[in-house]
């Protein structure tokens, strides 16, 4: 076993000098040595401490190119990347999310990575997940996506076993009318079957939507983005609004919260089953009082033509400055941080799924604990959420869904508004970015 591990490090290492060999950018500074910023966005201990560790090991192993770790933050990001590129001062390795990068490639702030990856990491990542990173008419690559993140069920395990309903699994998902069922069976004296939390609900609408044949977002013949409203748009929001208003399922008051706003709900029997973005397993086994079983399931899905559910995710992101003048050293750091066994790392750090084919199978993230099997089993069904690539799609989302959606939620409009709104008014925002 060591022998092998050892044999597979080596080789990595010898891939990242093959890398390297062929770098021509300048010579770095006074002392021959290339100092390359890394900004990161991990912000949970374990995944921080997981980036700075392998910095320190590339850093250890690649004296002639020095990486220094730099601390960003999701929520300031985009605004702070659109500054530092404005004044040229744009770290040369960024994390982000695919979603967050149509301005930035657009606006010819990113490199296009195509003639700078390895064709192990091009292989290694599926088709999928490269498209919700590519951008333009000549599809340049602006991003290398490594970290994807499913939404799921989190269910109290005492009350689903107690309520009788079936349990589903990757392979059998409920759809979205045996969730309804469900919730309905798993409501009773001073508890809902379900919480959905939606301060935010454009991404989970829209993601969720895939499963049930929605997706709103199209392109017309010419390329131009544009809305169209289709039956299976209508699944996601009405499922929601029915849990709230008709059967009273789903709790009204946490329409309006974030996730974590659910979890002491969850944790005392108030809500049975809260869906939530899969890192906040690491909440619930950290925060969850001694005793609390709780288990992870998929979530509602129809099936796509090949036989598996489907949901929009936005990975998390590597892309490289423009500006950088060490991009090929650049993309040799990028292709050691993803290799298959720090990708394992990562993916462990952040408590998401990786991207790549080769970490997905690794045992560690195959285990039935902690609901890691149920995540892993999930991948396959993922895909590029729909708007992400769309310009414009920022404004549409603050100034027409958001509201419109919520709005919806609370019973203010109906469906037929709902879909004057998103569409309507929606494409008014599109045209304007597409002139």
């Amino acid at each position: 076993m060591r022998i092998r591990r050892w044999l597979a490090a080596a080789g990595a290492l010898a891939l990242v000098a093959a890398l390297l060999g062929g770098c021509s950018a300048p010579g770095g500074g006074p002392d021959g040595v290339v100092r390359l910023r890394f900004q990161s966005l991990a912000w949970q201990k374990e995944s921080v401490d997981a980036n700075k560790a392998l910095v320190a090991e590339w850093n250890a192993a690649h004296p002639e190119v020095q990486v220094r770790y730099v601390q960003g933050s999701w929520s300031s990001v985009h605004d702070q990347l659109l500054t530092s590129f404005e004044g040229g001062e744009a770290p040369d390795v960024i994390h982000d999310a695919s979603d967050d990068l149509a301005d930035f490639a657009y606006g010819g702030y990113l490199a296009d990575l195509r003639p700078l990856l390895s064709d192990r990491l091009k292989a290694d990542i599926p088709a999928a997940s490269w498209e919700s990173v590519t951008f333009g008419a000549d599809g340049g690559v602006y991003g290398v996506p490594f970290l994807q993140e499913p939404r799921v069920l989190m269910a109290n395990t005492e009350l689903l076993r107690a309520s009788g309903v079936r349990i589903p699994t990757p392979e059998e998902p409920w759809s979205w009318e045996e969730f309804r069922t469900a919730a309905r069976q798993l409501t009773g004296e001073g508890r809902y079957g379900v919480a959905w939390p939606l301060k935010d609900p454009v991404s989970a609408t829209l993601n969720l939507g895939l499963s049930a044949g929605g997706r709103l977002f199209h392109r017309d013949a010419d390329g131009k983005a544009v809305l169209r409203w289709a039956e299976g748009d209508a699944v996601v929001p009405a499922t929601i609004r029915a849990q709230a208003e008709t059967d009273h399922s789903a709790s009204r008051a946490t329409l309006g919260m974030g996730g974590s706003d659910t979890l002491p709900g969850f944790f005392g029997g108030r809500y049975a089953m809260v869906p939530l973005g899969f890192s906040y397993r690491q909440q619930i086994a950290r925060q969850a009082p001694p005793g609390f079983a709780w288990q992870v399931l998929p979530p509602p899905a129809g099936v796509d033509g090949a036989g598996g559910p489907m949901q929009g995710v936005s990975p998390q992101t590597l892309s490289i400055a423009r500006d950088s003048p060490y991009k090929k050293e650049a993309a040799a750091f990028v292709d050691f941080l993803l290799s298959p066994a720090n990708m394992v790392r990562l993916a462990r750090g952040d408590w998401m799924l990786p991207t790549g084919t080769q970490a997905l199978a690794d045992p560690a993230l195959r285990t039935p604990e902690l609901g890691w099997a149920t995540g892993a089993a999930l991948a396959g069904g993922l895909r590029p959420a729909p708007a992400q690539s769309v310009r414009g799609y920022p404004e549409w989302k603050d100034k027409v869904a958001t509201p419109a959606l919520q709005e919806f939620y609370s019973g203010a409009i109906d469906l037929a508004e709902l879909e004057k709104r998103l569409v309507g008014e929606g494409n008014r925002v599109l045209a304007r970015y597409q002139r």
